[in-house]
């Protein structure tokens, strides 16, 4: 069953799915949006931040969002003194961790995951306890104990 949530742009309900918490309209505008900046760096290659941001009336804040979700990058050589890698602050053109980074946090998720399989492998070759059927009194029972 899907969860309900607001959307955290207009406070609208829906079936959150998973993802940004946006409502399918909101996420319908994002999209347009998206397709906006990217048509406009098509024609513009190497435009500025505020210079998209003001050219298009979108937000610099929604153009970050696109850029943390590796959707854009920063032109090559381009000074980048907003996007920074989430671990160490290094500057960084998309995404949200540095290369070096990602390398750590992907090493760490599979030892995690390694250490989780290793565990119920163990578990496994244990015998689990089996079940039984509970015994319910019946009628019969009951009327022996009452002789």
């Amino acid at each position: 069953m899907p969860d309900v949530k607001n959307c955290k742009r207009c406070g609208r309900v829906f079936n959150y799915l998973g993802g940004y918490q946006l409502c399918p309209v909101c996420k319908k505008q994002d999209e347009e949006d998206f397709k906006r900046v990217k048509d406009y760096l098509y024609e513009n290659p190497g435009a500025t931040i505020s210079h998209i941001a003001s050219e298009l009336s979108i937000s610099v804040e929604k153009i970050k969002r696109f850029l943390r979700e590796g959707r854009l990058e920063i032109a090559e050589g381009d000074a980048n003194l907003f996007l920074e890698c989430e671990m160490c602050g290094k500057a960084i053109k998309t995404g949200r961790f540095c290369v070096e980074c990602e390398r750590t946090l992907a090493k760490d998720l599979n030892t995690a995951a390694n250490q989780i399989t290793r565990k119920v492998s163990a578990q496994d070759d244990v015998k689990s306890p089996g079940m039984r059927y509970l015994y319910k009194e019946t009628d019969d029972h009951v009327k022996k104990d009452k002789r």
